[in-house]
C-alpha cells in the first residue's frame, strides 16, 4: 500500500494549499521576480536537445522553462492538482502523475533514459516517511550512462544533509557537487540549503 505523502498530508490538512502554492508563484511571476535560478543552471549543465526529467515538477515552472530552452523535458508530481496547473501553462511538455517512491517511467512505456534528472523545491522533503532512499534508487535507475542528478533542499526540514548525502550513496550515486544556492555559492557547515549534483557511481 502506497504511504502518503507529507505534501499529500499537508493537502489533506488544508485542501486549498495546491491552489495558495500555484497563485503564490503567479503573484511572484508578475511582480517580475526571477523565477528561473535552477533552470539556468540545469542548462548550463544539458547539452542541447537533453532529455531532462523533472522529478516533483509542482506547476511546471522549471520544467516548462527548460522546454521552452529547447530540451525534451517530462515533469511528475504526486499532485495532480499542480499537475493541472502545469499542463494549462506548459501544454507541449508531458505531465505526470505519480509518486516518486513508486517511479518507474519504463513500465509507462517511458524507456528512454535521462540525461539529468533535476528535483528542486525541497521535493525530497516532501515524500512520504522513510521513503526517501527508494526515491533516490529510482532516480538513479532513470538516469544515462553518463546522466546526472540535481537535487535542492533547505536544512531544518526533516531530512539531515548528511542523512541525505549517505542515502544517495546507497541509491548508486555518486557526489560531484555541493553547494549552498543555485547559482553555486560554495557550501559550508553553516549553510542552510543544499544544491547537490550527482553522477551514476561506476
Amino acid at each position: 500500500m502506497r504511504k502518503e505523502t507529507l505534501w499529500e498530508a499537508q493537502k489533506r490538512r488544508n485542501p486549498g494549499h495546491s491552489a495558495w502554492y500555484i497563485q503564490r508563484f503567479e503573484a511572484m511571476r508578475s511582480e517580475g521576480m526571477d523565477l528561473h535560478g535552477e533552470a539556468r543552471l540545469i542548462d548550463a549543465m544539458a547539452a542541447r536537445g537533453s532529455r531532462i526529467l523533472d522529478a516533483g515538477c509542482g506547476p511546471g515552472r522549471l520544467g516548462g522553462e527548460l522546454a521552452a530552452r529547447g530540451h525534451e523535458v517530462i515533469g511528475i508530481d504526486v499532485d495532480p492538482e499542480l499537475i493541472e496547473a502545469a499542463r494549462k501553462d506548459h501544454p507541449d511538455v508531458q505531465w505526470l502523475v505519480g509518486d516518486l517512491a513508486e517511479l518507474d517511467l519504463p513500465g509507462q512505456g517511458i524507456a528512454e533514459p535521462f540525461d539529468l534528472i533535476v528535483s528542486a523545491g525541497n521535493v525530497l522533503t516532501f515524500v512520504a516517511p522513510g521513503t526517501a532512499p527508494d526515491v533516490l534508487v529510482r532516480l538513479a535507475r532513470h538516469l544515462a550512462p553518463q546522466g546526472r542528478l540535481v537535487t535542492g533542499f533547505g536544512a531544518g526540514r526533516g531530512y539531515e544533509f548528511e542523512v541525505f548525502l549517505k542515502d544517495a550513496a546507497g541509491a548508486g550515486l555518486a557526489l560531484d557537487h555541493t553547494f549552498a544556492t543555485w547559482d553555486l555559492r560554495p557550501f559550508t557547515p553553516a549553510s542552510d540549503f543544499l544544491v547537490a549534483v550527482f553522477s551514476r557511481a561506476a
